[in-house]
């Protein structure tokens, strides 16, 4: 509703957010009806920023909608019955887990960066609770048996529940201390549909998103604002999220900066992005932090790199075609710069 997160004096409503309810809509009918081969990169990130400037959302992946008792929840979706039985780190990974770990984690990472300004979870949806919630009624004979969540799944290290929710935590701490929710500045560089393949900076940060079913990069050339080496800070793919630990070299050794223009930006780094994961970084600007991985701290941030505004979500909206709802699955790239 118009005015709804409006000031009273402006005639609105007063409220400080509005929940972003496309978004848990646009990820249920994704694995609902497309394979994720077929995904459209362009479509996905226009349906994460489209919404009005300088108004602040709420961005969920899931709600308790998908929790209620006739509908599936995204973990449902993802692993179907062998959410029962194989969800033990002591039981082989099959395909049907290894891809719905690496989804889940993609999909919240990515809904998380780019849906809004807040970010919601339902109680159990963070771990991949296994079942439905249903409270007594008389379809049920007024059982209890559903109205539960079952919390010793997520604290039990032999599950792979317990992976999913330290990825949910350690997400949740990440930005608490780089502070990217609060950040209207967000500059999508490339939504690449045949490689699968999206990259955009969004409060002083660098993200990378590998949705490619089977292609891992080599060498991968990321544009960025910032003149300086990056280093990780977070990925999917670590061993505490039951990942397989491919980024670990760069959560330790910057990746050199290489001052010549990629992608529409001044400068690029080269990174090895292994397929379904996503990993997010950090400019390495100040002299604490250059001092601590060894890098020459003669080196100041300019004023350029510190306080570049880049393209709003705004702009960027304003400079791409929008996207049809019913254009989700294809292979078109609508949002590509």
């Amino acid at each position: 509703m118009p005015g709804t997160c409006r000031p009273l004096v402006e005639g609105g409503f007063g409220f400080d957010y509005r929940l972003n309810m496309s978004v848990p809509d646009l990820w249920i009918k994704l694995l609902k009806e497309v394979k994720d081969e077929v995904w459209s990169m362009g479509s996905i990130v226009w349906a994460l920023i489209n919404r009005r400037y300088n108004e602040k959302h709420i961005c969920y992946s899931e709600s308790h909608d998908q929790s209620i008792v006739g509908d599936k929840t995204i973990a449902m979706w993802l692993f179907d019955s062998e959410i029962y039985h194989n969800m033990s780190i002591q039981t082989p990974l099959t395909d049907k887990v290894s891809r719905g770990m690496a989804l889940h984690k993609m999909i919240k990472m990515l809904t998380h960066a780019l849906g809004g300004e807040g970010f919601l979870t339902f109680m159990g949806n963070e771990f991949g609770h296994p079942e439905w919630v249903d409270f007594p009624r008389a379809g049920n004979q007024y059982s209890h048996h559903y109205s539960r969540r079952q919390w010793h799944l997520r604290d039990d290290v032999n599950l792979r529940y317990h992976s999913l929710w330290q990825f949910d935590k350690e997400l949740q701490l990440a930005e608490q201390k780089h502070h990217w929710l609060s950040s209207h500045d967000t500059y999508i560089t490339v939504t690449d549909e045949a490689q699968k393949v999206v990259v955009f900076e969004r409060g002083g940060m660098l993200w990378v998103f590998n949705f490619h079913t089977k292609n891992s990069y080599t060498d991968y050339k990321v544009g960025t604002r910032w003149p300086f080496e990056h280093i990780v800070v977070l990925d999917t793919d670590q061993t505490q999220f039951n990942g397989q630990n491919r980024y670990d070299f760069a959560h330790s050794h910057p990746c050199p900066i290489l001052k010549t223009a990629w992608q529409n930006r001044p400068n690029h780094i080269q990174l090895y992005i292994p397929c379904r994961t996503a990993v997010l970084l950090k400019p390495l600007i100040g002299t604490d932090e250059r001092q601590e991985y060894g890098l020459p701290v003669e080196i100041q941030p300019t004023e350029e790199a510190l306080r570049e505004p880049g393209r709003s979500i705004a702009m960027n909206a304003l400079l791409r075609e929008e996207v049809p709802e019913d254009n989700l699955g294809s292979t078109q790239d609508a949002a590509s710069s």
